[in-house]
């Protein structure tokens, strides 16, 4: 690749132009691949266009469904948004396995979202303390006109409250606010209350008389809002008797299925490297519905990994208990989710997800989210408990590996068919298709 200089301000066809000179060896055959995956509908394209920056195209992700899910006796078919294979096959063979079993049962446990205005600050500590608890109000009033809107809904500025983290930075202060967004995810509104609330802390601190000249200067280094959200938090869980888990594969019975899935769960929360893959599972299923809805996989991640590793190290983040014979597996983790805002009211897919769970409320999404990454983690521990986890995501991996073989309808059928009662490899198959060429 060569440099480029004002690449922002080309246009669409003159970036691409650009990149085909960089890289492609046949001109056509690139502009086609980009120019193929525009939507057809120029309106929704440019919308599409104007979510990111110096877009050329779009990436496209399979939108798929999940029936059968109960959550709170309410019966949801959910979509997910994934390309990995077998998570949408797993979470809705879960959700069915739990429908007679009496669903999924969820409650949000808290909503308050966290932002902080971070500064630097020398001096007297107890003058500081001092000089917040006076000025607190008068912070409060300084985004009155900011926050009515929200105030209206039942929102809002839900505390303010000064941390001292000079013990691990030196003259390092916090201001954190907690925040109530109702049905929006709220970063934007956290983060401009911030900001101008960092602004009246410099400007109160210049006029505070017992202040020396030096503690006046109050140096705010950034004003953001946290993606570690532990206050917003939701729970879901499954419950029934062992007895009523049935018979499994190997000839396994309920009991002993209890048992080797409770040991699953309790070393997720004490090696981390299975911890890691555990919690990744989990996300295959939240991550699906949070892309669909339009809210941010990212921040949902990064939270849920905090969360994870609360106690000072990383465990799984659900729980299974067999108490009274009674099989019981739980799923608790921070969950800020927006209904309203952002790209859920401007994605035409989100919107159509939305409709399609309902118009649920923030409350609601959150509760579904969990859910299915609690459905999700119940699938694959099933799996690896039984009969492994290759047989069936390799079984659903299978179409994967024949369309990159190119293998025709034929093949395909066939293979199929062939590896009813067979390992399924990468090797295997391409040897099945180079012997089945007759059948192109």
């Amino acid at each position: 690749m060569n440099k480029i200089s004002g690449f922002s301000k080309l246009s669409k066809v003159e970036k691409i132009e650009w990149l085909k000179s960089q890289v492609a060896s046949d001109d056509q055959k690139f502009l086609n691949c980009i120019e193929s995956y525009w939507h057809p509908d120029s309106g929704k394209q440019k919308l599409f266009d104007e979510f990111s920056e110096n877009t050329v195209s779009n990436f496209i992700f399979p939108y798929g469904l999940a029936p059968n899910f109960s959550i709170n006796d309410k019966i949801y078919t959910i979509p997910l948004v994934i390309e990995e294979s077998s998570v949408v096959a797993a979470a809705s063979k879960s959700a069915k396995f739990w429908l007679d079993r009496g669903g999924f049962k969820t409650r949000v446990l808290s909503t308050n979202k966290v932002g902080h205005i971070h500064f630097i600050w020398k001096g007297d500590k107890k003058k500081l303390f001092n000089f917040f608890n006076l000025n607190k109000s008068a912070l409060l009033f300084s985004v009155k006109d900011l926050v009515s809107n929200m105030e209206k809904r039942g929102g809002g500025v839900v505390d303010l409250v000064l941390k001292d983290k000079t013990s691990e930075l030196d003259n390092y202060f916090q201001v954190e606010g907690k925040f109530e967004t109702c049905d929006a995810m709220g970063a934007n509104f956290i983060n401009s209350v911030l900001e101008v609330m960092a602004g009246r802390l410099q400007e109160l601190a210049l006029e505070y008389e017992s202040f020396s000249d030096s503690e006046k200067d109050l140096e705010v280094v950034m004003s953001i809002l946290s993606n570690y959200t532990p206050e917003c938090v939701v729970s879901a869980y499954v419950e029934c008797p062992v007895s009523e888990l049935g018979d499994f594969p190997n000839g396994m019975n309920a009991e002993m299925f209890a048992k080797r899935f409770e040991r699953a769960v309790k070393i997720a929360k004490v090696d981390i490297s299975r911890a890691v893959t555990h919690n990744k599972g989990i996300f295959n299923g939240i991550d699906a519905v949070v892309v669909a809805t339009g809210n941010d996989f990212r921040a949902i991640e990064a939270c849920g990994h905090a969360y994870a590793a609360r106690d000072g190290q990383y465990r799984g983040l659900s729980s299974c208990t067999l108490d009274d014979g009674i099989f019981r597996f739980e799923l608790t983790l921070p969950m800020a989710l927006g209904t309203v805002g952002g790209l859920t009211s401007l994605h035409p897919m989100a919107k159509t997800t939305l409709e399609i769970l309902g118009q649920p409320d923030a409350k609601e999404l959150m509760q579904i989210v969990a859910v299915v990454g609690l459905a999700q983690n119940f699938g694959a521990l099933r799996s690896l408990t039984t009969t492994g986890i290759q047989q069936g995501h390799m079984k659903m991996h299978l179409l994967n590996i024949l369309n990159q073989l190119e293998a025709s309808d034929e093949q395909i059928a066939y293979a199929k068919d062939y590896f009813t009662d067979k390992t399924v490899t990468f090797s295997n198959v391409r040897d099945l298709v180079n012997s089945t060429k007759h059948l192109q």
